[in-house]
């Protein structure tokens, strides 16, 4: 599996590794798993895909945010901890900023496990749970956070 090479051939390029806007780590590493901590939908450029799926944002911009925040967590795979010390995503979560009334929650999460997929293939199939907020940090559409499980 060779991430960077897919990453090219889809004409993606990882944001710098995101900082974290809290007293916490990027990630942390116990034996075998490596814990990350939620990426947000920030894009390369530092701009946030913010407000509520369903009330602000259609659900394929939700998509495109649970995309961006699985780039950011690509990034810190990539910078931080390395891509050749990577096995698997173990598990995926995602939260996603909603209306009260939207419940396409694992449709808006989708846009970050076909990522996963794509660039990592049979190594990025995961487990998952998909969970709709009230609200989430900075008012970002959506957060994922992942275990990684290290070779």
């Amino acid at each position: 599996m060779n991430i960077d090479q897919k990453l090219s051939e889809l004409g993606l390029k990882l944001p710098p590794a995101p900082k974290p806007v809290g007293l916490y780590q990027p990630f942390v590493v116990s034996g075998k798993l490596a814990f990350l901590s939620g990426q947000i939908s920030r894009d390369a450029e530092g701009k946030l895909l913010t407000g509520k799926v369903g009330l602000d944002l259609s659900l394929a911009e939700g998509q495109a945010a649970a995309r961006l925040a699985a780039l950011n967590a690509l990034s810190i795979m990539k910078h931080l901890i390395g891509f050749e010390k990577i096995r698997r995503v173990v598990k995926m979560t995602g939260f996603v900023q909603t209306a009260p009334d939207f419940y396409e929650i694992p449709a808006v999460v989708n846009g970050a496990s076909e990522l996963f997929a794509e660039v990592m293939g049979e190594s990025g199939s995961h487990a998952r749970s998909a969970v709709g907020m009230a609200s989430l940090p900075l008012n970002a559409a959506v957060e994922i956070e992942l275990i990684l499980e290290l070779k």
